[in-house]
Order: structure tokens, then sequence, then C-alpha cells
């Protein structure tokens, strides 16, 4: 491990430790978290999959995210609006996901909220106006935060909007996730490869 919390994998690559060890995490590391996310199917797939996450590990829903994607018809959101009881029930005996009728209904009741949204601008447009003017610059693991004023008024915005699961810290990982705030620690190899944060 380096000084600053990274861990240099065999590939000579800094990465954090939840992303050193586990292929599929070091895979999502180095090719998709923190890239950019601006289309309506994807970020109501973060929303969705971050909501599932509450409370469970970051591995256990990329390992079912493709059962996931089959569940939820490619988080399409007009597809899913379209779900009711029996969609419900079918999912709870889904064992490719995550069984729990409170996040399952969430995200029914986000795939409504979006398609409400886009008479005001949009999913993206919306979310994405909560970017801060600056990026954290961490250098070590104990330097990150689970929260942000950001992630608390966007979670605020969001409920207000009618979308449900969207708490402060799920938020804060959204924006992490989808490249709004950059928390690659400063000597990682992916510092800076968003884009927006140079």
């Amino acid at each position: 491990m380096t000084p600053a919390g990274t861990i240099l994998g065999e590939d000579g690559l800094a990465r954090p430790p939840w992303a050193a060890t586990d292929p599929l995490l070091r895979e999502y590391y180095d090719t998709e978290w923190g890239m950019p996310v601006r289309d309506e199917r994807g970020l109501y797939e973060r929303i969705s999959l971050e909501g599932f996450q509450a409370g469970l590990s970051w591995a256990t829903i990329l390992r079912k995210r493709e059962a996931f994607r089959a569940a939820f018809l490619d988080f399409d959101p007009e597809k899913v609006a379209l779900f009711g009881e029996a969609d419900v029930e079918r999912l709870m005996l889904d064992s490719g996901i995550v069984r729990n009728r409170l996040k399952i209904r969430a995200a029914i009741t986000n795939a409504n909220a979006t398609l409400a949204l886009r008479a005001d601008g949009g999913l993206v447009d919306f979310v994405w106006s909560f970017q801060p003017d600056s990026t954290p610059e961490p250098a070590t693991v104990a330097d990150l935060a689970t929260q942000s004023a950001e992630s608390i008024a966007l979670s605020k915005a969001l409920r207000k909007k009618g979308f449900a699961f969207v708490g402060p810290t799920t938020m804060y990982a959204l924006m992490e996730a989808i490249g709004m705030i950059d928390t690659h620690l400063v000597d990682s190899h992916r510092r800076g490869s968003s884009g927006i944060w140079m």
C-alpha cells in the first residue's frame, strides 16, 4: 500500500483498496466508476442500483447487475413505470436480484417520477444541476466523505419530485459513480479520468 492509501496492482496501477483485489470491482473501477452518465436510462439504472445497494456491498449489486437488467427490462423507465402488483410479486421470487419489497417498489416509483420529470427538463439535467463548483481531493480512504451539501440538496429535491430510496448518502455515492464529483484518491491511476475535473 502506498502512503496515500492506494494499492499498487500487479499491473503497476494504483487503485483504492475496494477496487484492488476483486476482478469484477477492479474492472468496474477501471472502466465505468466515475465516468459521466448523461442519458436518462443510464441515470435511472444507477439511481435504482444505488437504492438497492443501501445496506449491502456494492460487489453484491455488481454481481447481480445483469439479473437486475433482465428483471427491470434494461431499466427502461417507460416499461418499469407500467409494473403493477403482479410484477412486484414476480420480482420478489427472482433470486437473481435483491428481493426487498420496499426497494422494488421504489424502483417502480422512481420510474414514474423519471417520466414526470420530462416535463421539467428531464432527469439528467435535474440531477446534474446539483454538480458542485469543486471536487474533493482525497489522499487516503479516511479523507472520503459519505455525503455533502450537494448530495443532501439533491436528495431533498428528488424526494420532492416523488423519488424514493434517494437519501443523502445514496446520492453521494451516485454523484461519485456518475462523475459529478471525482473522489478517486489523488494518486489513483483513474484520477481526473472523467474529463470533468482536471
